[in-house]
């Protein structure tokens, strides 16, 4: 049967349980990969492009997955000898010696609309050891799920048994069973469930990496590295039992989940300069592999809607700041009383400022036109950070409304600053102010401002 029967069988057997509540068992299943296989010669140091590629498959044979009910009467997979048709090379890969963490994300992709990426090159040993090179070939498989799924990397060893009799493949010159299958074990596998990854400023990351190794292997260094801006850095290595640290407050798992293949790395106090592309990168005695996870770090943004000015057609003033990553959408919206939102355009953008911590600002203005009746205006803010847009809003009143208010000030000004005036004059008048005098100016206060200031003259000239 080929991949695709076999997916479809799969994906049947899924509809058919899925209103069925069973309780979940453990079952060996094979998981069968659409491939690419860069042929050989490609992969070291040369351009590899889709015309270096020939089709595969990948069968994990036997791999435990939970089990809903939903692989009732589900079947190993069998090699389609029909197809003679340019067959693609396949690799029956036993994981007997690891283990094949989210197993059930690679056997239910196609049904759940994700894609599943795989790609298998020659692997070279940088420790050559002389008694195995000539009886055994080596691979090196990443296969990753699309939407955020996880990353797996394989180190596959061929297993040639050359008294049970092999053929050669016509193109690829590699020794295939006598079913056509490249006979291999996966001997290390690293994995991360979290490809790529997003954190608010200031808070904790903890970026996943686990790895299982066959018993003959030993674990000899663990290392993360940071690439930013085209150049790298170490954040933290172990290597047999010491550890190194780059990065102030950064912590790798304790040595005992370390050894039981838990790499995961946490950041406290995420700043700006945290964000990049992270490498954890496994050593062991004969082998090494990675997983890549990219993260992101962000700041949400501090949205203010003010009123800058009331003249006849006041001007609003939306601050946004302390934003990060860049981009950053701003609209603004009219309501009238009893009405709906009705976009607003004709915004302006200040400048953009950008603080020493590396976090953005902007502001955004606009004149308002409230008309006879007033109207509600609101500032709305969508940024990456923010689940749902922010939004600030503000009542503009009618321009009557709001000369009122004016004259009354303008009015209880100036009446101040007659009062000003008066205590000044005293200040500066010669000689004692007897109490008459007092008493006169008291009176003279409920009287208007002229009243007040030619009294007090005469006072002083008597």
């Amino acid at each position: 049967m080929g991949t695709e029967g076999w997916c479809l069988l799969l994906c049947l057997a899924l509809s058919g349980a899925a209103d069925t509540a069973v309780e979940r068992q453990w079952r060996a299943v094979d998981v069968v990969l659409d491939c690419l296989l860069v042929e050989e010669g490609q992969q070291r140091g040369g351009f590899v492009s889709k015309e270096n590629m020939v089709k595969a498959l990948l069968v994990l044979k036997q791999v435990p997955v939970l089990d809903d009910g939903s692989l009732e009467g589900f079947t190993n997979f069998q090699l389609d000898t029909m197809a003679t048709d340019n067959p693609p090379v396949t690799f029956e890969a036993s994981v007997n010696l690891i283990q094949i963490p989210h197993a059930e994300a690679l056997l239910h992709a196609d049904c759940s609309g994700k894609e599943v990426t795989c790609e298998i090159s020659r692997y070279f040993l940088q420790a050559r050891q002389e008694a195995t090179v000539e009886k055994a070939a080596w691979f090196i498989t990443n296969v990753q799920v699309s939407g955020g799924g996880p990353s797996i990397s394989m180190v596959m060893k061929t297993l040639r048994d050359a008294e049970n009799g092999v053929i050669l493949h016509p193109t690829l010159k590699l020794l295939q069973g006598l079913q056509g299958t490249v006979q291999t074990a996966v001997e290390l596998q690293v994995t991360t469930r979290t490809p790529s990854l997003s954190f608010l400023l200031g808070s904790s990351a903890s970026l996943h990496c686990s790895f299982s190794m066959a018993p003959s292997l030993d674990l000899t260094s663990v290392v993360w590295r940071l690439q930013q801006k085209g150049s790298g850095q170490l954040v933290y290595s172990w290597t047999m039992g010491q550890g190194q640290v780059k990065r102030e407050g950064v912590t790798l798992e304790p040595e005992q989940q370390l050894m039981a293949g838990n790499a995961s790395l946490t950041l406290p106090g995420l700043t700006l300069k945290d964000e990049g592309t992270y490498i954890c990168q496994i050593t062991t005695s004969l082998y090494q592999a990675q997983q890549i996870i990219q993260l992101y770090v962000q700041a949400s943004p501090k949205v203010q809607l003010s009123l800058a000015s009331e003249a006849l057609r006041p001007t609003l003033i939306c601050n946004i700041a302390g934003y990060y990553p860049l981009d950053v959408t701003v609209t603004w919206t009219r309501e009238e009383l009893g009405g709906a939102p009705v976009p607003v355009s004709d915004a302006f953008f200040s400048s953009l400022r950008q603080s020493p911590a590396g976090t953005y600002s902007i502001s955004s203005s606009l004149t308002a036109e409230p008309g006879s009746a007033g109207a509600t205006y609101t500032c709305q803010v969508t940024h990456v950070s923010l689940e749902e847009p922010l939004r600030a809003s503000i009542w503009v009143s009618p321009p009557e409304q709001r000369t009122m208010p004016l004259g009354v000030l303008f009015a209880s000004s100036l009446f101040f600053l007659v009062l000003l005036y008066l205590g000044l004059q005293r200040r500066q008048a010669p000689g004692r102010v007897g109490l008459p005098q007092v008493r006169m100016l008291r009176m003279e206060t409920t009287s208007s401002a002229n009243t007040q200031i030619f009294n007090l003259k005469t006072i002083q000239h008597t």
